[in-house]
């Protein structure tokens, strides 16, 4: 049970770091750049589908994840099977018998396995609402839409050997969200964000870094992603297959519902 619910923190979509008000950045950033960084966005989401992208009622991916410690392989490896909605609701199922199942919905956290379902640990689900908050879909669905969201074009840089565009947003609340696109096909590379600590209240970083896509279902879709904690690999995942606007298992993100057909 530790061993899973130490993955999910791997797995899985405060205060910001200090700086000037969003109504000083802009001030300080031309209009031709946030509208040069807009354009970046728009051909990133039209790489990933557009409007049938945003259209999604759900997406599945069946992968597994692999633990690190200050870098290195702990050796911890797990199979996974996931819903996702564009909504940010999520259902994991672990293991050859699927046995064992968290949901998040909303603030909520929860695990249900044979002994029945618990929340779980406080961390784990802040770690998860954080980064559904600062995840590419809430960069694109939300603060893309968001008339006081700041947009800055960074320029080019490399990542993991490609050559990307990166574009920083900020939103009213003065919390932002960077992204590498590829350079020539405009699909993500990275998103990184920082918060505070709200106990030893220094910066911590936050990075995904996104690779070998494939074609699945018409959308391009990541089959390899590393997730990094200060610049520390502490996670990766690794896609067998994914898909699309599938059918939800039975009971969907009803926990008391999975958890007593679990303990069946």
């Amino acid at each position: 049970m530790k061993k899973l619910a130490a993955l999910t923190l791997l797995l899985f979509a405060a205060c910001f770091t200090a700086g000037p008000s969003v109504s000083a950045q802009t001030q300080q950033i031309p209009g031709s750049n946030a509208k040069k960084a807009r354009a970046e966005l728009q051909a990133m989401l039209t790489a990933m589908g557009g409007q049938h992208w945003l259209s999604l009622q759900n997406s599945f991916y069946h992968g597994r994840v692999s633990g690190f410690y200050h870098g290195k392989p702990t050796g911890a490896t797990e199979t996974y099977y996931q819903w996702v909605t564009p909504s940010g609701q999520e259902r994991v199922e672990y293991g050859k018998k699927h046995d064992d199942v968290m949901i998040f919905t909303g603030d909520k956290c929860w695990e249900a396995t044979y002994l029945g379902k618990r929340n779980l640990p406080r961390d784990i689900c802040e770690d998860h609402i954080r980064r559904r908050d600062h995840s590419l879909n809430t960069a694109l669905r939300v603060w893309m839409n968001d008339p006081r969201t700041l947009f800055i074009d960074n320029g080019q840089t490399l990542s993991e050997r490609h050559l990307t565009d990166q574009v920083t947003l900020i939103n009213a609340n003065n919390q932002s969200i960077t992204i590498q696109m590829d350079a020539e096909t405009h699909l993500p590379r990275s998103r990184t964000f920082q918060w505070r600590d709200p106990i030893y209240h220094d910066k911590d970083t936050d990075r995904e870094e996104y690779d070998n896509y494939h074609i699945i279902d018409g959308f391009p879709t990541a089959f390899s992603i590393t997730r990094f904690h200060n610049g520390d690999i502490v996670s990766q995942r690794y896609l067998y297959g994914a898909a699309y606007n599938v059918k939800m298992p039975p009971n969907g993100f009803d926990i008391d519902a999975i958890a007593a057909h679990i303990k069946k």
